[in-house]
């Protein structure tokens, strides 16, 4: 008789459906899966440890690159924790202007995520329709930032500035031609929130795209159904959040459960799943788009109705503006303390969650009176999902496992911090 025994092998982080960071040594019986054993530190930066060297103000970057394709959402959380620590609330226009991006930056992420997972598994027409719709709200990113991913746009007190007047248009080059540059400028006529309209009227037909392409797909569902079954009772126990733990059938959503900003101001739905399998978590990403399409347009119609403030008027916290900072002396020394040591927070600690699109992302802060912080820390959502990689893919086949790390939609950026 022949020796049977399994043998251990790596997967990652060379393989492309690891995305170049994740490692995991798995026990394979033939092609079955025994057991994983998910490794990480590869791409260590020790966000939080840097952001404890740091006066308050000056951490909000570092939030951007942890989950860098949800960079907004991650900000609020850090803005929300510094805010409630001294005392101090956003005006209500910026809190329009931050639920109307965080909406986007959800949007941002699930076409990342669908366009990937539909690619690990070998569709690779939905990554460049999912593509096509990121540009136009990396645009929208740059517009009010000047930077098409890391924005650093939220502050504590409001944001960075009010919306533009106008967007960027595109330049006749030798690839297109005057009249085809023309068309491409058709919605960047007016101002951001028309783009954004215009963005958000289309965007419903560009799902409708994805789910032709996918949902009645027998070969995506083939690879989707009935792999990685989590039951509600275990995504609770395993920490789930987000797509993970509704996709088991679970409503839980910070927005609903524990509004923050103006969510309780704005009608939306929570899509939730029945099975808790692939195919489940990608129909509640899929809803969740909709979802967010109409939190948008909610959003848009209240901008354009109220105008005010974006940001606090308290130099002690908020830098004055350029022309009074070079015309004035005591706002030049309220720039440059603010810009050299920042601001003293009271003492005390905070936690501020919002419902970031890969689950409740939180950030644990402590204040031991100084202008930085005593203690950060991030409370990621794909580390506790990444946790359950073992117990999601036993019994599975080598093959699952890429739709298994698909449907986690796992970024190392925050996992790994």
């Amino acid at each position: 008789m022949a020796e049977i025994r399994n043998y251990t092998m790596n997967f990652g982080p060379q393989h492309p459906a690891a995305h170049g960071v994740l490692r995991l040594v798995m026990e394979m019986d033939g092609e079955v899966i025994e057991r994983v054993d998910p490794h990480i530190g590869l791409l260590h930066r020790g966000t939080e440890k840097l952001a404890e060297t740091k006066p308050y103000n000056q951490s909000i970057g570092y939030m951007d690159r942890l989950d860098y394709v949800s960079m907004m959402c991650n900000e609020h959380a850090y803005v929300l924790a510094v805010e409630n620590l001294l005392g101090i609330k956003a005006p209500i226009r910026a809190q329009y202007i931050r639920v109307m991006f965080d909406e986007l930056t959800r949007i941002l992420n699930h076409l990342l995520w669908l366009g990937a997972h539909a690619l690990d598994v070998g569709a690779m027409t939905v990554f460049l329709y999912a593509f096509r719709e990121r540009e136009d709200l990396m645009d929208c990113y740059e517009s009010v930032s000047g930077a098409r991913m890391h924005a650093t746009y939220y502050r504590p007190g409001g944001v960075y500035r009010d919306l533009p007047d106008s967007m960027p248009q595109y330049e006749k080059s030798k690839w297109n031609n005057q009249k085809d540059t023309d068309k491409r400028n058709e919605n960047r006529q007016g101002s951001m929130l028309d783009f954004i309209e215009s963005f958000t009227d289309r965007f419903p037909g560009c799902v409708d795209e994805y789910e032709t392409l996918l949902t009645d797909n027998r070969i995506w569902k083939q690879r989707t159904v009935d792999i990685g079954i989590v039951t509600p009772d275990r995504a609770k126990a395993l920490g789930f959040t987000g797509p993970m733990l509704r996709g088991c059938g679970i409503p839980w959503d910070l927005r609903k459960t524990q509004p923050y900003a103006v969510y309780n101001a704005l009608d939306f739905d929570i899509p939730v799943g029945t099975t808790g399998d692939c195919y489940d978590r990608y129909l509640v990403r899929i809803e969740e788009m909709r979802q967010s399409n109409r939190i948008v347009q909610q959003c848009i119609k209240w901008l354009r109705e109220n105008d005010g403030p974006v940001i606090l008027d308290n130099y002690k916290f908020v830098p004055p503006d350029r022309e009074r900072m070079k015309n004035d002396m005591e706002s030049l020394i309220h720039h440059f303390k603010l810009f050299t040591e920042g601001y003293c927070v009271p003492v005390g600690e905070y936690y501020a969650a919002v419902e970031a699109p890969k689950g409740e992302f939180g950030v644990y802060m402590i204040s031991d009176g100084a202008n930085k912080p005593y203690r950060v820390k991030i409370r990621a959502p794909g580390f506790s999902h990444l946790a359950a990689l073992d117990e999601m893919s036993r019994g599975h086949m080598l093959a699952d496992m890429v739709a298994i790390i698909g449907t986690q939609d796992i970024v190392f950026g925050e996992i790994d911090r």
